[in-house]
């Protein structure tokens, strides 16, 4: 606070500390403390709100462990969302590897330029073009049909390829840009050294430039990992009918039922059980939350 009142003056620095309440108090806190509590109540009808039926109880919770599909759905979600963090990330270590420590200095405003081109464009204006990508009929079936690649055209999207293929493309930028922080970061005569004393390349990735991208491994995974598992669009446009993602139940229960208690319940579950995933996964890799915070 001292460093932001000296560079900032008092007006600034109370601008920002005002803002950033609001945002936190107002626009997150508030809204999942109201939701937090109406997850403990039944869905009932209007002329019984506040009647001897209107209690706290765990029914909302109990009612995702009595359903084994909405189980399997959720376990499924997780998997596929942890699949789609290491794709990210076989995607996105070469490319920050080679911004940070192989590009001319000329050309990464370029190139940046060009990654950031498609975060222009809505998510949903983005997945709609990947279903037509994807189609049956659609330019990749046709590209590969023309190169003769495939005999007979691929149904993309069936199962879970279509979501991974999206939810890879929505956030394999969320891994780049920490992991290319990270590597950028770590002095080149480290890893000239370590080829000077004859370590291969894949030696140098492995003890010299992966410990030190640590901290934007864990970031980029942790971020790649919630955003996916708690994303509606990709889905709801990309998957077919035997592949559902956890947030489609819990917009089914609020939008379709009207059971907002439930679906709240819902996405609590989905909150607490990814974070203690994101926990257990961080503590098997020895990673620290200080890690993610560097």
């Amino acid at each position: 606070m001292k460093d932001l009142l000296n560079r900032y003056g008092l007006l600034l620095t109370t601008v920002f500390a005002v803002l950033t309440g609001f945002w936190i108090l107002v626009l997150v806190v508030l809204p999942n403390i109201y939701l937090f509590e109406h997850s403990f109540k039944p869905y009932l009808p209007v002329a019984e709100l506040g009647g001897p039926k209107d209690v706290y109880s765990l029914d909302n919770y109990l009612t995702f462990f009595r359903s084994p599909i909405h189980i399997s759905v959720f376990v499924w979600t997780v998997v596929y969302s942890a699949l789609v963090t290491v794709i990210c990330f076989l995607i996105a270590y070469p490319l920050a590897y080679y911004l940070s420590k192989v590009s001319a200095r000329a050309l990464l405003p370029t190139i940046f330029l060009l990654l950031f081109i498609p975060l222009w464009v809505s998510e949903v204006l983005r997945s709609f073009a990947w279903f037509i990508i994807l189609a049956l009929k659609g330019p990749l079936n046709a590209s590969l049909l023309g190169l003769g690649i495939i005999e007979d055209p691929v149904r993309w999207i069936s199962g879970f390829r279509g979501v991974i293929i999206g939810l890879v493309y929505t956030y394999v930028l969320f891994m780049l840009f920490p992991l290319y922080n990270a590597i950028q970061s770590l002095d080149t005569n480290q890893i000239e050294a370590a080829e000077d004393l004859g370590a291969p390349w894949w030696r140098t990735h492995w003890r010299v430039i992966l410990p030190h991208a640590k901290p934007g491994i864990a970031s980029g995974s942790v971020m790649v990992f919630m955003l996916s598992a708690g994303s509606i669009l990709v889905p709801t446009l990309l998957a077919s009918t035997n592949s559902r993602w956890f947030t489609e139940i819990i917009q089914q229960w609020m939008f379709e039922s009207q059971d907002w208690n439930t679906g709240s319940a819902y996405a609590f579950l989905l909150l607490i059980l990814c974070t203690v995933f994101v926990s257990v996964v961080m503590r098997v890799f020895r990673v620290k939350l200080s890690d993610i915070a560097k």
